[in-house]
């Protein structure tokens, strides 16, 4: 990835909208087999972890803790510089690079599960989840580059549903894998190289970009980089809400997932499968939530819908924590549930990519992706406390959840003030001033 051929390429969507459909469509489908490949690999040796003869303490060490930790420390660890290749190299470039090393670390996960060596395959979790961290500032810097402000809602809305609808898939697929090829997992390698060879095939259809600062130097002080940008944000205070709001979504997100699970294996008693097909009915909800919320944003970004969104996931966590739920019941509210943090999310993630300046874009999406898998990172570690100490019953699990969504509504309407005015614009309760 050199400076000099990146400042060859050139711009998008202000040139051409169609190159840049184009290219946002290419872009679209690379996401879709990185986050299909990446989850397919996480509950794969999540599955494969459940299946193993060990203990339930054991199991709850490796299923709550260790994995969950691997695939969230990568972000940790190389947001900011992902977030540095994306302002210093063009985007496309750095997306191409990171197709090439899935492909690499896939080779590796395919050898793990040849040889029925579990640590390996987790190892290569890891690198898998490396390569996503890198990639995303790029995503979703790509965003405001191939399209205009006017189609940025939409075209979060699109991303989101189909990075949910990978998601599902990517889920069904583990539970699929695990169980049809018992003692012949290679076959799972095969089939998760296959897809990385999609994937790189498909990111050369992203329409070529130019670096957006190609000067810059990069900084060996993480922690310092990570600071000097958490102080840029504060100095915009809706961009700082949106990064709080976010955070706290992949906090929630990964509770409410590890602990579905959990409720389906202890209380539901159903296999990996049924497990697998609740995880879908959460993300299929937070994928159409989040597509009708592109949608009912129209040509501008509504703040709006950030507290009617928290609002409907505290009403559907506190419904999930009802006794004696249906299997079929608790699918239904869990797709509810999906897409009222649709609406919550789809507008946090527009003004991310939206406010920063063109210039430091990359290095700001850096920093919120690594806040929100710091809230990621910090899910195992605070279930895994909770089983130290007593694990409460899953159900209430769902209740400390309304809890904490309740708590975050009013986090942040004290510090954002604007954000009541706009719930009542959006939801008609109180009509805009006109000129």
């Amino acid at each position: 990835m050199d400076a000099a051929a990146s400042t060859t390429e050139t711009p998008v969507a202000m040139e051409d909208p169609r190159a840049g459909l184009l290219g946002f469509w290419a872009l679209i489908a690379t996401q879709f087999q990185g986050a299909f490949s990446d989850n397919a690999l996480k509950w794969l040796v999540s599955f494969l972890v459940l299946e193993s003869s060990i203990s339930r303490e054991q199991r709850d060490f490796l299923f709550v803790l260790v994995v969950p930790l691997l695939f969230a420390i990568p972000f940790l660890v190389f947001s900011i510089p992902g977030g540095y290749f994306a302002d210093r190299f063009s985007k496309r470039r750095v997306t191409i690079w990171t197709k090439l090393l899935e492909l690499l670390t896939m080779g590796a996960a395919t050898y793990a599960l040849w040889q029925n060596r579990l640590g390996l395959a987790a190892v290569a979790l890891f690198f898998v989840c490396l390569q996503g961290s890198i990639f995303g500032p790029s995503k979703y810097g790509l965003l405001p580059e191939l399209l205009p402000t006017s189609k940025l809602s939409w075209g979060n809305g699109v991303i989101e549903l189909t990075t949910l609808l990978a998601a599902i898939g990517g889920t069904l697929a583990g539970g699929f894998l695990a169980h049809n090829f018992r003692g012949r997992q290679e076959w799972s390698g095969f089939f998760l190289m296959g897809l990385s060879l999609v994937g790189l095939f498909t990111s050369l259809g992203i329409t070529r970009v130019r670096a957006a600062d190609p000067q810059r130097s990069f900084r060996w002080n993480w922690a310092k980089e990570l600071f000097d940008e958490i102080a840029r944000m504060r100095k915009d205070e809706v961009l700082w809400v949106a990064v709080i709001a976010n955070t706290f979504f992949w906090f929630l997100g990964a509770l409410l997932l590890l602990n579905i699970v959990l409720y389906a294996t202890d209380i539901l008693h159903v296999d990996e499968a049924h497990s697998s097909y609740l995880l879908a009915a959460l993300s299929l909800g937070i994928g159409v939530g989040s597509f009708l919320a592109g949608y009912a944003s129209g040509r501008k970004i509504e703040m709006g819908m950030i507290l009617p969104g928290l609002t409907g996931i505290v009403l559907m966590t506190a419904a999930l924590s009802t006794p004696a739920l249906t299997y079929q019941m608790m699918m239904g509210l869990l797709a509810a549930l999906g897409v009222c943090a649709g609406f919550f999310v789809v507008p946090v993630n527009a003004l991310i990519q939206n406010r920063p300046r063109p210039e430091v874009k990359g290095r700001v999406i850096g920093a919120a992706n690594l806040l929100s898998f710091g809230g990621i990172a910090l899910q195992p570690l605070a279930q895994y406390a909770m089983l130290r100490l007593g694990h409460p019953d899953p159900g209430r699990v769902f209740l400390i959840s309304a809890a904490a969504c309740i708590a975050m509504v009013f986090v942040l309407a004290r510090m954002l003030p604007e954000l009541w005015p706009s719930t009542l614009y959006w939801t008609r309760l109180r009509q805009r001033a006109s000129l």
